[in-house]
Formats: structure tokens, sequence, C-alpha cells
């Protein structure tokens, strides 16, 4: 294994090269082993009501780990990182306007501000694969297509809006194997919450997705719908909280949790 790829494959070294700008795309399939999360932050006013809405809605929101007001280690799930750095590209949403992408946040950061890390259905990606299921977008070097649907989040405080979710194409044998293997991940979002008829969840074209990139369905596959973690990006441009950080689309937070200690047996 080559030094570069061994890098990719280890959490603490991907962070490094996220930290110090050297690498900024999407992180699925990268650190294969290890979870990876989603990412809000938002201001110590607004942290309850947000603690809130993810316990109300487990599936876009999987609570991984919480970090207190001003803290910026993740000491439950990779505590030698830093939450200002160490996400490839984080999204800035003011009064619910996406106003800009950086790779860092450092000169944003105060000791108001809470930190949510929740997980992501990259975790159980590898499951599908070492199950024969193939994912084309990942086999393309794709980010997910990820769609703002009409099933509405239960509200909580300040917080409603839609449920996003990120849609793989999958072979339709392959289905029944499919749900098995993702219901055995809840605390990465679980099973499929919706398969087949886009325009049932309100899309009403796959091939305009509102996040990530195009991803052909083929006439031997069937399109299947997970919910996302991006789906606070979407409640905060409902809510229009002041401030709310959050991870670019697919260029998630990686863990030094593995996969396998979230799973169910």
């Amino acid at each position: 294994m080559s030094n570069n790829q061994s890098s990719l494959d280890n959490p603490s070294d991907l962070r490094s090269l996220f930290r110090d700008s050297k690498l900024i795309c999407p992180t699925s399939g990268l650190a294969a082993g290890y979870v990876q999360t989603n990412l809000a932050i938002l201001p110590k006013k607004y942290a309850f009501d947000f603690l809130l809405f993810c316990q109300r809605n487990p599936k876009p929101c999987p609570l991984i780990e919480v970090i207190e007001a001003g803290k910026y280690t993740p000491i439950q799930s990779a505590p030698y990182a830093d939450i200002r750095y160490d996400v490839p590209q984080y999204r800035i949403y003011e009064n619910g306007t996406l106003s800009k992408e950086v790779d860092n946040i450092a000169d944003i950061w105060t000791d108001e501000l809470v930190t949510f890390l929740f997980g992501c259905s990259f975790s159980f990606e590898e499951a599908l694969i070492e199950s024969g299921i193939n994912l084309s977008h990942f086999e393309n070097k794709k980010n997910v297509s990820m769609f703002i649907t009409n099933i509405n989040t239960i509200p909580a405080g300040v917080f409603s809006g839609p449920t996003v979710v990120s849609m793989r194409a999958i072979p339709r044998d392959k289905l029944v194997k499919t749900i098995q293997v993702t219901s055995r991940f809840p605390n990465v979002h679980g099973a499929p919450i919706h398969i087949g008829n886009p325009e049932q969840i309100g899309i009403k074209d796959i091939n305009s997705p509102d996040f990530g990139d195009i991803n052909v369905v083929n006439e031997d596959e069937v399109p299947v719908f997970w919910a996302c973690g991006v789906t606070p990006q979407a409640v905060a441009m409902k809510s229009k909280p002041p401030l709310m950080i959050t991870h670019s689309p697919g260029h998630m937070f990686v863990t030094d949790i593995k996969n396998h200690e979230v799973a169910v047996i």
C-alpha cells in the first residue's frame, strides 16, 4: 500500500490532510471501516431546540456526539480532532441563506457554539459492497444524489422543515438484501424510507438533485432513498437561525469509531 493510500485509509491522517487544506473532496470511500458523520453547529441559544429536533427525528439526525459550547474536540468519537479544521469543506448559513463555503471555521468560532455530529449513510455503503451490492456512484467516484422531499420532519422549538433523502440506484434483484443490510445500522440512518417512484415523496426529476451529483438509474435498477443528514441544511433554510454551520454535502467528518461498533448484530 502506498503512503498516499495509507493516509486516505487512516482517519487521523485523513483529518490532517483536511486540516492543512491539502485535500478537499467528498469522503465516500475514504477511511474504509470508520464511521463518518454529518455536522451541524449552532449558537448555544438554539442548542436545546436542535437537540430535541434530533431526538424527534432520529432517521435523518441519528446523534453520534454532542460537543458542549465552545469546545471543538469530539472526545467520544475522535479525541485528537479539531472540529474547526477537520472537515474537508463547511457551509455557513446566515438567517437561512447559504453565505459561503470554507475549508475551516476558525475565524468565526466562538465560545457560544455547540456542535452536533450525527451518523452518515456512507458507513453502511461498505457493508452493502461487501454483500455484493454494486453502488454506481461509488464506482464512478461521484457524490450521492440528495433531494428535498415532501416528508416533513417533526418540529422542535424553532426548527422545522422537510426531510432530505440520499438516493442510490440498487439492482432490482438486490433490494431485499439492501434493506436487510442497512437495517443493521440504525445509528447511520438505517433502512430506506422510500423505494421506487420518486414523485411519491415530492421529487419531480431524479436527474436534478438538490445536492450532490446526478446518478443514473438503469432499467435493471430501482431508486432507493434513505433519510439524509443534509436535512438540517434544509431545516436551516426554512427555520432561518441567525447562524448554522454544516458540512458541505458529501464532505463528512471522519471519526475514529469503527463501523461495526454502530451496527446491530
